[in-house]
């Protein structure tokens, strides 16, 4: 038998060594986002804006290479009008990277100066007979805050002479400096002078750095909605310009629903490269915590705020008092994790409730909701708003005060400032309030005494001690599912710390790292670490995606819900489509 089989088996081996081989080669197919996925399975004749992702040849000849139409180019996409079948076609060309919808973006619509600890960050410290452990007070000056909004009404005299750059990608035709609104009440909070109030309110007490100067980047219309591609132009614009006004930071109050993930949304890649730059990115985590009729929604993080490279806040609670036993994150503040990455955000939350701020005048806002006008009229009013847009805003003058005062701050330093210094809420956890609520006089003085200052002194806050949580974290998605197993909490001893602030980029990614070996924060178990009081409404100590969990109040929280609303445009987790 082996004389027979032997001889076989080595003439069907040569057989397969002379025969020509087949390649099978996958097909193609770039990353296209939720939406436009929807598109094509509708197969609707109808063209939409896209944007496209690709290398500069492949862009420069798409319209004859696909036959569409090129409505806008980019620094590194183009804007295209295309129908289901196009789109379905152009991603199945290997020259392009991937495609995106150009979603409208929205707005993401007081006691801050005293909770934030930003009067005592702008006063300073004498220290020790005026010498040992001072601390310089600092206004936010020379710091150039690049703010994306609808516009700013620099004719308002709490403004005056703060506004150093003005430049408009909306191009309406709008006479109004801001004709919606939304953007100067943030101008306030973020730079306003409080003198201009006197006489007029009280409730108004100026922007968390009255020294830093802005720059107007008109990104949303009168009626406070843009397009994707305006704030993504306008990102390159303040990359490009950026040591000419010194802009340090962006912010950005505004947002869509994700729809798809981090890594190729060109929102998120704008940020990434505005980073990468060394500015500091701000955005709002977005206003879907809840439904219309108060459903608890949790995955609501909007779009760029679901930017690991970004600093993401939510909305804070204060209750009106300044000691933090009683701060909240608020019912509509967005919730984590974000959608596709399953990313904990937000980073921090600070004080975004009913803060009174400046009213442009004429603005759609004030002659619409005329409630919210609290005093003043004309070139002097003010109003009060709330949402994530208002805390982003706070923290954006925030971040002015640190860079200051250490003017060679890289981005990764300061949102290890900025989270190390905030207190950390047990109650909400890691998912609605990030590293906690932001204390800018801690963050202060660990820039100037090192992060080892946060195991020592207490920082006061309203004449009441104030421990620092010491929470500093990355996450791409993995953060949680390490927390459970065991291995994504990282505890800093002192050496440790004075490493993590001088090579913060060697922090791990995807891990909860602790400032001090005896710190408070694991003295709880992983679910209550990542949930917060969530992790009391299930019955599992382990919380996957899509358990079934219900509050005390019997309301079912949504849990990534998909529902169609805004045409085309999903709202991953809200059932309304509305931001407040």
């Amino acid at each position: 038998m082996r004389r027979i089989v032997f001889p076989l088996v080595l003439l069907a081996l040569c057989l397969a060594e002379a025969a020509p081989v087949r390649v099978v080669e996958a097909q193609w197919r770039a990353p296209v986002s939720g939406d436009l996925q929807l598109l094509i399975r509708s197969r609707s004749p109808q063209r939409t804006r896209v944007i496209v992702h690709g290398d500069a040849e492949a862009l420069s000849n798409l319209a004859r290479r696909h036959r569409v139409r090129v409505v806008r180019m980019l620094a590194h996409e183009a804007v295209i009008e295309a129908n289901a079948a196009e789109i379905e076609r152009i991603a199945a060309d290997a020259a392009y990277e991937h495609l995106s919808g150009d979603l409208p973006v929205r707005s993401a619509m007081s006691v801050s100066n005293k909770s934030t600890a930003a009067d005592q960050t702008r006063s300073g410290t004498s220290g020790l007979l005026g010498l040992l452990g001072s601390i310089s007070g600092v206004t936010g000056k020379n710091i150039g805050v690049a703010l994306l909004d609808s516009g700013i009404a620099s004719n308002h005299k709490a403004l005056s002479g703060r506004v150093a750059k003005r430049v408009d990608f909306v191009s309406d035709g709008s006479k109004k400096l801001d004709p919606f609104g939304h953007g100067t009440h943030i101008a306030g909070l973020m730079a306003g002078n409080a003198s201009a109030a006197s006489g007029v309110t009280k409730l108004y007490t100026g922007g968390i750095a009255p020294g830093a100067h802005l720059i107007d980047v008109r990104v949303l219309g009168a009626d406070g909605i843009g397009l994707t591609s305006d704030v993504i132009d306008a990102i390159d614009w303040v990359i490009a310009n950026r040591k000419t006004w010194n802009i340090r930071i962006i912010n950005l109050s505004l947002g869509h629903a994700v729809m798809e993930s981090a890594s190729t949304d060109p929102l998120c890649e704008a940020v990434k490269r505005a980073v990468d730059a060394g500015i500091v990115v701000i955005a709002s985590a977005g206003n879907r915590g809840k439904t219309d009729t108060g459903q608890p929604i949790l995955g609501g993080i909007t779009s760029p705020g679901n930017s690991p490279h970004a600093i993401t806040v939510g909305a804070l609670n204060t209750w009106s008092t300044v000691e933090r036993s009683d701060d909240s994150v608020t019912t509509y503040s967005s919730r984590g994790p974000t959608r596709f990455d399953l990313a904990v955000k937000p980073d921090v939350v600070a004080p975004g409730n009913k803060l009174v701020s400046l009213e442009a005048a004429g603005s759609y806002l004030g002659t619409a909701y005329p409630a919210i006008h609290i005093a003043g009229s004309g070139s002097n009013a003010y109003m009060r708003l709330s949402g994530s847009s208002m805390a982003t805003g706070v923290v954006s003058g925030g971040v002015a005060l640190l860079l200051q005062g250490s003017p060679k701050l890289t981005p990764l330093q300061i949102k290890v400032l900025v989270q190390a210094g905030s207190t950390y809420l047990l109650e909400d956890g890691l998912i609605a309030a990030g590293a906690g609520s932001v204390n800018f006089w801690s963050s202060r003085r660990a820039a100037v005494n090192g992060l080892d200052d946060l195991l020592g002194a207490l920082p006061l806050i309203g004449g009441l001690f104030t421990q620092p949580g010491g929470a500093m974290f990355w996450d791409r998605g993995g953060m949680s599912e390490r927390l459970y197993d065991g291995t994504g909490l990282n505890l800093l001893g002192l050496g440790e710390l004075v490493d993590a602030l001088l090579y913060p980029f060697n922090l791990e990614w995807d891990t909860l790292h602790l400032a001090g070996s005896d710190n408070t924060i694991p003295s709880t178990d992983a679910n209550h670490i990542i949930w917060g009081d969530v992790a009391d409404y299930s019955q599992d100590n382990h919380i996957i995606w899509g358990d079934n969990i219900t509050n005390p109040q019997g309301q079912h929280i949504i849990w990534g819900d998909t529902q169609m609303t805004e045409g085309y445009h999903i709202i991953w987790g809200d059932t309304s489509g509305l931001e407040d």
